[in-house]
């Protein structure tokens, strides 16, 4: 009877450890601004929020040439909940507005805006949590940047932890 009460406990200690983590912000969204330059509060995201997210679901091969299934959330979704603007509001000097997205590890990658916007491309970027059914493994995830149209992983982005929208230096000649 006592060994089954510790037993009890210790699945309960670790069931509540696995809520905790996926309550603790997977990703940060920071330097958000509209149009009018007005900067927005960052924007993080648990596991658990992301999951709520729109689903989506795309095939990619990966390094060693197999074709995988990911799931998660299209990037333009991710970015549009932290208030980016999209589409007809990306001109201007919003163009020399762009994201980097850092991992973990500290490996990171830079796009242009119109790069992870639907209505500037045909190409799919998708903020994945799963591959083929299964979360991803530690050395990928929790979360992973895919784009299935880039002819090398380079910018797939593993331990994907923080996006940030910045703004090109101003220079004047």
């Amino acid at each position: 009877m006592r060994l089954s009460a510790l037993l009890f406990l210790a699945i309960l200690n670790a069931t509540a450890g696995d809520a905790a983590f996926a309550a603790d912000p997977a990703l940060r969204i920071e330097g958000v601004a509209g149009r009018d330059g007005v900067a927005k509060a960052a924007l993080q995201l648990s596991l658990a929020d992301i999951a709520a997210m729109p689903r989506t679901s795309l095939k990619a091969k990966t390094h060693d040439g197999k074709e995988h299934t990911f799931e998660g959330v299209a990037v333009a979704e991710v970015l549009h909940s932290a208030g980016l603007p999209q589409a007809e509001d990306v001109r201007g000097p919003m163009l020399a507005r762009y994201i980097l997205v850092s991992a973990h590890d500290g490996y990171r990658a830079i796009f242009s805006l119109p790069e992870l916007d639907p209505a500037f491309t045909d190409n799919r970027a998708l903020l994945a949590d799963k591959m083929d059914g299964q979360p991803l493994s530690d050395r990928d995830g929790p979360l992973r940047l895919v784009l299935p149209n880039e002819k090398r992983e380079a910018r797939w982005v593993r331990m994907l932890e923080r996006i940030e929208i910045l703004a090109a230096p101003d220079t004047v000649r």
